[in-house]
C-alpha cells in the first residue's frame, strides 16, 4: 500500500465523516432516548406517575427496536430512511437507522442512571410540594448526572461501533474504507490503520465521560 496523498485525504476524510455521523446520530438519539428514559421511571409502578400501561406498551416497543440487529435494522428501515433523507448510502444514508436503533438503547441507560437516585430524595421533594416537572428537572436528573455521562459515553461508542458496522452497505467513515480496502482489496494495512482510529476514537470518548462523570459527582469531592 502507497501511502500517497490520495490515501491520508481518504483517512482524514473517513475521520471527519466518522464524527459526524456518531455526533449527529447521538445527538438525535439523546433527544429521543432522554424522554423516553424518563417516562419509564415515572410511569413505573414506583413511579412518581404510575401508568402501568403507557409503561408497559413503551418497554415493549423499546425492547422489540432492541432486539434487532443493527445491519438488519439498517436494511429493514431502508424506505424511512429514503423518505427521511432522500437516500439510503453514504454518511446521511446511515444516519436515521442509527438514531432508531441508538435511542432505544439510551432510554434504557437512561432509566437505569435515574432508578439509582435515592428514593428518600424524591420523597423529600414530594413533602415540598414539588410538581412532577420539578422533581424531574431539578432532583432526578441532576442527582443522576454522573451515572448519566457515563451512561453516555458507553452509549456514544456503541453508535461509534454500529457506525463502523455500517460500512458493509457503503455508510461512509472509516467503516466504509475498512471494508472496501482493508477486507474487499486485501490492504492489511488500511485496515490495521482504520481499526486504530476506532480503538483511539473509544478509549477518547471513554476518557471524556469519565472525567465529566467524576467532576460532577458529588460524593468523590
Amino acid at each position: 500500500m502507497i501511502w500517497d496523498k490520495t490515501t491520508i485525504d481518504m483517512i482524514l476524510k473517513g475521520i471527519q465523516e466518522t464524527f459526524f455521523m456518531v455526533f449527529i446520530s447521538s445527538l438525535a438519539a439523546y433527544i429521543i432516548g432522554i424522554p423516553l428514559g424518563i417516562a419509564l421511571v415515572v410511569t413505573d409502578k414506583d413511579g412518581i406517575k404510575p401508568f402501568p400501561a403507557l409503561n408497559t406498551f413503551l418497554g415493549i416497543v423499546i425492547n422489540l427496536i432492541r432486539s434487532v440487529p443493527f445491519l438488519i435494522l439498517l436494511v429493514m428501515v431502508t424506505p424511512i430512511t429514503k423518505a427521511i433523507v432522500k437516500t439510503t448510502i453514504g454518511v446521511k444514508g446511515v444516519i436515521p437507522p442509527l438514531v432508531m436503533c441508538a435511542a432505544p438503547y439510551i432510554a434504557r441507560m437512561v432509566e437505569s442512571s435515574i432508578k439509582e437516585v435515592d428514593y428518600g430524595v424524591v420523597e423529600a421533594a414530594k413533602s415540598m410540594g414539588a410538581s412532577t416537572m420539578q422533581i424531574i428537572t431539578k432532583v432526578l436528573i441532576p442527582e443522576a448526572k454522573p451515572s448519566l455521562l457515563v451512561g453516555a459515553s458507553i452509549s456514544i461508542t456503541t453508535i461509534l461501533g454500529y457506525s463502523a458496522m455500517a460500512g458493509f452497505v457503503g455508510g461512509g467513515g472509516l467503516g466504509t474504507i475498512a471494508i472496501n480496502y482493508g477486507y474487499y482489496r486485501y490492504e492489511t494495512e488500511i485496515m490495521f490503520v482504520t481499526v486504530v482510529l476506532l480503538v483511539v476514537m473509544v478509549q477518547l470518548i471513554q476518557e471524556i465521560g469519565m472525567r465529566f462523570s467524576r467532576f460532577t459527582d458529588k460524593r468523590i469531592r
